[in-house]
């Protein structure tokens, strides 16, 4: 599928164990199902389960590209990548926001 017509920035919020991480997998999942070209970041410091994975807490597992930080995101994205999921977005420095808003107004789903 295309890229979409309008970025957007979506967030997936709770408290530690409500599920977060497992809701984004199965976001991501459905987005491959869409044939949408899809790209997951993690901070390079988050390597509780695996290093280049994000994993929920029952083992669902996901490919990431682990970054220092949030400018990575924008050096390391393909261009043909439509939907990015960031994990872990605490994590990194605060010109995270901006990355994200510079990736919505290019038609990304972030």
């Amino acid at each position: 599928m295309g890229k979409h017509t309008r970025g957007k920035i979506e967030v997936i919020c709770g408290s530690m164990f409500s599920g977060k991480t497992e809701e984004l997998i199965r976001l991501l999942r459905r987005s491959v199902i869409a044939q949408q070209q899809v790209q997951v970041f993690k901070p390079a410091i988050d390597d509780r389960f695996h290093i280049q994975k994000v994993t929920s807490h029952v083992g669902n597992a996901f490919e990431a590209h682990p970054v220092s930080r949030a400018a990575d995101i924008l050096d390391q994205l393909q261009p043909q990548t439509t939907v990015v999921a960031i994990d872990e977005v605490q994590f990194f420095d605060a010109q995270v926001v901006d990355v994200c808003e510079a990736l919505a107004h290019q038609g990304k789903r972030v």
